[in-house]
């Protein structure tokens, strides 16, 4: 066969990239981000998660929270209980019971950080606060019966377990950060920041160790990058981090050499030893798949600090901060490049991939309600669950594409650009199995077939293909 120029340009990428291989994480199911549903709702969903291929959901915090409003869930007023429009500790236990009776493990979303902000109804720093004691003691049998520790006749917090009262005006301090409070401007006076001292700390254990006992297995930390780094090993001991996946929130505008990761994120991965959203590589897909960027960035972004290591990385397309909050929404991807990134990520070996599915609280036209289901994304699980255990090579890349394969088992091509793309590969020297078919699990339809040493994948424009061999 006649060398192209372009064939001359693949094959030599393919000599340089096919060593490159992406190291697989601990933790290699696909989490499903229920985010903000109803412990009853994710229940009834149990069987149709797990014919999905979801190995893991993650739900909304559990605790005592008031308010209809999503973000109400993360400002919470009693960790003794879970009582909130989600739901209470028996439609929690239900629904943790519900998955495990399926194959699928439950993560909880939890807030360590602070308390909610009441200053709006009282003064004083008692938590849960008079009114809520004042519900708890006229129902007193019911609460008792949801309870998860403590004596809910007494309170929790007082003044004396808070940092002093103070906004966050110094974002690029950690100091700061992480002992000044969370503010929403026009004079609030933000969410009441904990202090870690012995007392905080064996309850928000007690809150922890309670769950695992339902049968959690993974913690979401929210707000990581407002906890010192004491604060979280404190809390995080042996007995609580044993047998548990824990990751922790600390949004960054990129990998090393960004301020935001060597200041925070960095520093939270090296003295916690726990995982974290990876977005270095979030950064990485938006640069790559964007105006004027390079498939070229996504052949091992690793390798320059610009994704973490694979069994520290949950990775994703979208989190629930980006497009609820209007200081991280320049973060949201063009659809068509949401696709591409979830085509990635799902398609690559490393990290545990997290598909984020709500009911539009971000006013987008419901463009993530009931993305878990979708067509293309239940394929791409499919893909995912498949090739677990094999390696990934970078088989070919250009500014446009990029191809890569998971041992024997399938094809991931990528293209961010217009035009379509032929590939041509050289199946003896990437061991791809002839007389099978390979088949697109996004699409459905394209059906590869190889039969000879060199075979030509096709990249339709701003198009993925994640071919599965049958």
């Amino acid at each position: 066969m006649k060398t192209t120029p372009l064939l001359k340009k693949f094959t030599q990428a393919s000599i340089i990239a096919s060593s490159l291989l992406f190291s697989q994480g601990s933790y290699a199911d696909t989490i499903l981000h229920a985010f903000n549903w109803t412990y009853d709702d994710v229940a009834t969903k149990a069987q149709e998660i797990a014919d999905l291929g979801y190995k893991k959901v993650l739900v909304s915090p559990a605790y005592k929270s008031s308010g209809n409003e999503w973000w109400a869930r993360y400002q919470p007023q009693d960790l003794r209980l879970i009582h909130s429009p989600l739901g209470d500790t028996n439609d929690f236990k239900e629904m943790v019971n519900a998955l495990k009776a399926k194959g699928v493990e439950t993560y909880a979303d939890i807030v360590l950080n602070h308390m909610a902000n009441e200053s709006s109804q009282r003064s004083d720093l008692n938590y849960p606060g008079a009114a809520v004691l004042a519900t708890y003691a006229a129902d007193s049998t019911y609460y008792n019966s949801i309870k998860l520790f403590g004596d809910l006749q007494q309170g929790s917090y007082g003044a004396n377990d808070f940092h002093p009262a103070g906004c966050i005006t110094d974002w690029g301090n950690p100091g700061h950060v992480q002992y000044w409070r969370l503010c929403g401007g026009n004079g609030d006076t933000g969410l009441p920041d904990l202090d870690p001292n012995n007392w905080v700390v064996s309850q928000q254990q007690a809150y922890l160790q309670a769950l695992k006992t339902i049968g959690v297995t993974g913690f979401r930390v929210d707000a990581a990058k407002h906890m010192s780094n004491y604060h979280i090993n404190a809390v995080f001991n042996n007995d609580i981090k044993n047998g548990m996946h824990v990751f922790g929130e600390i949004i960054t505008s990129g990998g090393a050499g960004d301020n935001s990761y060597d200041s925070f994120l960095a520093p939270y991965l090296n003295d916690t030893g726990h995982g974290a959203y990876d977005f270095p590589l979030f950064a990485s897909l938006r640069g790559a798949l964007g105006f004027g960027g390079s498939m070229n960035q996504l052949v091992d972004p690793g390798a320059y600090g610009q994704a973490l290591a694979g069994d520290k990385a949950v990775t994703f397309s979208i989190t629930h901060d980006i497009p609820t909050n209007e200081g991280f929404r320049y973060q949201i991807l063009d659809e068509t490049d949401e696709l591409l990134a979830n085509a990635y990520i799902l398609g690559r070996d490393g990290g545990t991939p997290m598909i984020y599915s709500d009911h539009n609280e971000s006013n987008d036209g419901s463009r993530w309600q009931g993305l878990y289901k979708r067509a293309d994304i239940a394929g791409m699980v499919k893909f995912h669950n498949a090739a677990q255990g094999h390696g990934m090579q970078v088989m070919s890349f250009n500014d446009c594409v990029i191809l890569f394969k998971r041992d024997h088992i399938g094809v991931v091509g990528i293209n961010k650009c217009d035009n379509g793309q032929d590939v041509w590969v050289n199946t003896a020297e990437h061991n791809l199995w002839w007389h099978k078919n390979y088949r697109d699990v996004v699409g459905g339809v394209d059906v590869q077939n190889i039969n000879s040493q060199w075979h030509k994948f096709y990249l339709p424009g701003r198009k993925a293909r994640m071919w599965l061999m049958e």
